[in-house]
């Protein structure tokens, strides 16, 4: 599957909103496309990470910074929009005057559906153009293979129970599909191939992938997945990086301008962190947020973000430890160079 068309405008399938709370009703209505997932972090203050999606249905949502269960909150967010979502005055994602970020990845353009490629139906919400899919499943007992609609195999799997309290497993192509992190946690590496690549069966393929549910939860358990594909340097790009321990750290070449970008150390226990493109909005001051911590936005100058990747500019451990191992994910704001050859600016 080729997905050098339909992404010289990455907006089109997932870009970041900056609001204010208003403890009323509030509509945001500036994105391209209706959105399928939405990840909220209110940035002024400490407060939870407050993921929802339009499988598991609007109301309902997990926390990245917890093993929680799903919550439903009927007045948090109510409903996926056309151009948006809408926010009710639940203080979750919508404190007065509170400041927040979102960040938005368009699904399918249709209804989830039945997929049947795996042993264990799975209910999925796939956009093959730009690699994304959004999974649902019920857990069987032991080892169980789930569709993913993608069409290729993907490079990132992040996966958490719904009904229980299970962590935010998630695995990596370039981490080797034999080890997890857990997305709520600063935990490194866990070396066990039962999440990803069970004794016996692949590694992910282009259309499943395996998983020993008896290492993640109990049979019954009701699962959410939400699963990317590299797609050829234009909207995704997952990989690794080793730390130099200098001021001008290294440069991770994506082959696009970042929109967001999410590291974590992989050899010793350290925080997750987001960076974007619109908090700040500009090099030498790009605040991260940690996925794993309920705390605020905190200023930083350890990313600089570039036309076609980013270069880290700090020595910190989390970032840069000289021979410290870390994994990244990449999501486009602009293809390096577009389909009709104009290429993009650093910021």
């Amino acid at each position: 599957m080729s997905y050098t068309n339909g992404l010289d405008k990455p907006s089109d399938y997932f870009n970041t909103v900056l609001y204010t709370g208003t403890g009323s009703e509030l509509s945001i209505s500036s994105l391209d496309f209706s959105p399928d997932w939405v990840w909220v972090k209110q940035r002024s203050a400490d407060a939870s990470h407050f993921l929802y999606d339009s499988v598991r249905g609007a109301t309902k949502s997990l926390r990245s910074n917890s093993t929680n269960a799903e919550a439903t909150v009927a007045q948090s967010l109510k409903s996926f929009d056309s151009n948006g979502f809408t926010l009710g005055t639940s203080a979750e994602p919508n404190t007065s005057s509170g400041t927040y970020v979102g960040w938005s990845w368009r699904g399918s353009d249709s209804s989830a559906s039945s997929n049947t490629d795996g042993s264990i139906t799975s209910t999925v919400s796939a956009n093959t153009t730009a690699g994304f899919s959004i999974v649902t499943w019920t857990a069987g007992s032991g080892v169980g293979s789930i569709g993913h609609g993608l069409g290729v195999a993907p490079s990132m799997i992040i996966v958490k129970g719904r009904s229980s309290a299970i962590g935010w497993v998630t695995g990596l192509k370039s981490n080797g599909w034999n080890n997890y992190l857990q997305l709520q946690s600063t935990n490194a590496n866990t070396n066990d191939q039962r999440m990803f690549s069970p004794s016996g069966q692949s590694d992910p393929t282009s259309t499943v992938w395996y998983q020993d549910h008896a290492a993640l939860g109990s049979s019954g358990d009701t699962m959410v997945g939400y699963v990317f594909a590299d797609t050829g340097n234009k909207f995704f790009k997952a990989g690794s990086y080793t730390g130099n321990g200098n001021a001008s750290g290294p440069y991770i070449y994506t082959g696009h301008k970042p929109a967001a970008i999410i590291i974590k150390r992989t050899d010793v226990a350290k925080n997750w962190y987001i960076n974007d493109n619109l908090r700040e909005g500009y090099n030498n001051d790009n605040p991260y947020i940690s996925p794993n911590l309920s705390v605020a936005e905190t200023g930083g100058t350890e990313i600089d973000i570039l036309s076609n990747g980013f270069r880290i500019t700090a020595s910190g451990t989390g970032h840069n430890q000289s021979g410290g191992t870390y994994i990244y994910a990449s999501i486009a704001e602009n293809p390096f160079v577009t389909s009709s050859g104009v290429p993009a600016c650093a910021r």
